[in-house]
């Protein structure tokens, strides 16, 4: 039964996933590495096992690594296999494209862009990359006891991973968090439409499921069971008791943050509107800027 989180990368990036594995580990993650005993044998038959034992792959996307034959074979197998992928993206300026663009095409991937020039900022995308791997595959992995050695100093804490019951949307600049309010909102367009609130303490109504529809994702309140929705000729964002069009979603990376945080743009695929908050309300707006910036929690 898969069990392992497989690290998938091109042998230029050898010496930085080495130090990711170890803090999987000390994590006590379950993580595969070819060179941590993951290869014996006949390579291919290795890779082979370690893909079909894999709950989540995470691909470490360099022009490197879409050009090798070998990561290509590792992560179309995978993708076969319907493995979860959590991308994770090292190189500047550069999108991945051909095979690997299409693999990973809609899949929010972790920045560890420059995250070596600090050692806070490492752990920061480490942290962001555990998390990210929990929220999708949480409920499949089983944690492990870390290895530790005989030593008389006491045992730092190992920190505690858990999956979260859904996303949380917390906005970089007014640190407001999207919550559903439960409250209908009363106007002649709709009897089912609820208010949506920007809250300054998160809870449990402000945690979404994400689920995903035909290109795009829809964001069900965990409390509530209601999905986000935006109507962009209110410029106003709702909850609703089944999705349309108006409750369809875009998650992508927030590519300009250079903070190491799990920064993220919200589009709403119909109207094209970014989701934004400008003096502390909602606003849909028609191009990026930094209002439109928000954290995943």
């Amino acid at each position: 039964m898969p069990s392992h989180i497989m690290l998938s990368y091109q042998w230029d990036d050898q010496a930085l996933v080495k130090k990711i594995y170890d803090h999987f580990k000390d994590d006590g993650l379950p993580v595969w590495m070819d060179i941590e005993g993951g290869v014996t044998g006949n390579i291919n038959d290795a890779m082979a096992a370690g893909v079909e034992e894999a709950v989540v792959i995470c691909p470490f996307m360099t022009p490197a690594y879409q050009a090798s034959r070998s990561c290509k074979k590792e992560l179309n197998y995978a993708d076969s296999r319907e493995v979860i992928i959590v991308p994770v993206m090292l190189a500047n300026s550069w999108e991945a494209s051909e095979w690997l663009g299409l693999i990973t095409a809609g899949l929010l991937w972790v920045d560890f862009r420059n995250a070596e020039t600090d050692e806070e900022h490492f752990k920061m995308c480490v942290r962001s990359l555990e998390e990210e791997i929990m929220f999708n595959a949480g409920h499949l992995l089983a944690e492990e006891e870390p290895q530790r050695e005989e030593v008389d100093q006491p045992e730092t804490p190992k920190r505690f991973l858990k999956k979260k019951p859904g996303r949380g949307f917390r906005h970089a600049l007014s640190k407001l968090y999207i919550q559903d309010s439960g409250e209908q909102i009363i106007h002649t367009a709709s009897d089912s439409r609820h208010t949506v609130e920007l809250d300054e303490t998160p809870g449990d109504g402000c945690y979404w499921e994400e689920i995903k529809g035909n290109g795009c994702k829809y964001y069900r309140n965990v409390v509530t069971n209601r999905y986000l929705g935006f109507d962009p000729s209110r410029d106003e964002i709702h909850s609703e008791v089944s999705p349309s069009v108006s409750e369809e979603w875009l998650l992508f990376t927030d590519q300009t943050d250079q903070s190491h945080q799990r920064a993220v743009v919200i589009k709403n695929k119909h109207s094209g509107r970014f989701l934004a908050v400008q003096n502390g309300c909602f606003i849909g707006l028609t191009s990026y800027d930094e209002d439109c910036k928000w954290f995943l929690e």
